[in-house]
């Protein structure tokens, strides 16, 4: 009887939640299908009656993604950008949060206030001066530059949360390590590293997630550098029809960054919660 009262409580709750996930695999699902349509069948029928007929289906667009090369070096300078920024901020908010959270030094409690004022500038406010800045200094239209802009606005985020998390180790571990005559960086590496991971792959995946899926940074400052947002982006604005093409690529983009996230799940709720419980 209680499972029964417990399971209709739930029901609410548990019906609205059915729903969102309703709401975000239906599309998903037709992108899908759609990228399975043949070329010559796209415009006369939706994805929805290919599932009647499923004989239908064929990885031929996925042949053609991967034959073509805008599209498939947009693909390598995606991932070029994102993984090369993540690991570039993962390494810098680590080290700064572990200073604001372990290490004495003058005037550390007004510069973390700094770091959380800079939580609140967007990014847009900052797209033309950064515009002039990299043209001259020959960054513009570079993955380097394209890193850097993102390593820095994600930033104060990184700090703020790895310092919230590191705060929350215990104070005896690193007392003890520097009675054993560890150093600073030899506690970083081989305590607070460790230590942190929930919270760093947390990072990592918010970071990941927000440079894979960005399209105004890119369309700034990139011209013949173009991740898969923009090369969508242009094929879409050029060639309306070419929905052959731009199926199996978006459903390609979404799909890394779910398996990015999906391989890390496990820890993404920890690094939520750092720093929220002592």
């Amino acid at each position: 009887m209680a499972t029964v009262l417990r399971v209709v409580r739930r029901a609410p709750l548990n019906l609205f939640l059915l729903v969102v996930a309703a709401m975000w695999l239906v599309p998903t699902f037709g992108l899908f299908l759609t990228s399975l349509i043949p070329k010559g069948e796209i415009a006369r029928e939706g994805w929805w009656n290919v599932v009647a007929k499923p004989s239908s289906m064929t990885f031929d667009n996925y042949r053609a993604l991967f034959d073509n090369n805008d599209l498939t070096k947009a693909l390598v300078t995606t991932a070029e950008i994102a993984v090369g920024n993540t690991l570039l901020l993962v390494f810098i908010a680590a080290l700064a949060g572990y200073a604001f959270a372990w290490l004495e030094f003058p005037g550390r409690d007004g510069l973390f206030v700094v770091v959380i004022g800079l939580l609140v500038v967007p990014l847009q406010v900052a797209l033309i001066p950064i515009f002039s800045l990299y043209n001259s200094t020959s960054l513009f239209d570079t993955v380097l530059g394209l890193i850097l802009f993102h390593v820095a606005f994600g930033l104060p985020f990184g700090i703020f949360l790895l310092r919230n998390f590191f705060i929350g180790i215990p104070k005896d571990i690193m007392e003890s390590a520097r009675i054993d005559g560890a150093s600073e960086l030899t506690i970083f590496f081989k305590l607070i590293l460790p230590l942190g991971l929930p919270a760093i792959a947390s990072l990592a995946i918010f970071q990941f997630l927000w440079t894979w899926n960005d399209l105004i940074v890119a369309l700034t400052y990139g011209r013949d550098t173009q991740p898969i947002t923009v090369a969508i982006f242009s094929q879409l604005r050029q060639f309306g029809s070419n929905i052959e093409l731009i199926a199996p690529a978006s459903f390609v983009s979404l799909a890394i960054p779910l398996a990015v996230f999906l391989a890390f799940q496990r820890y993404f709720v920890q690094g939520l919660l750092a720093g929220s419980v002592k």
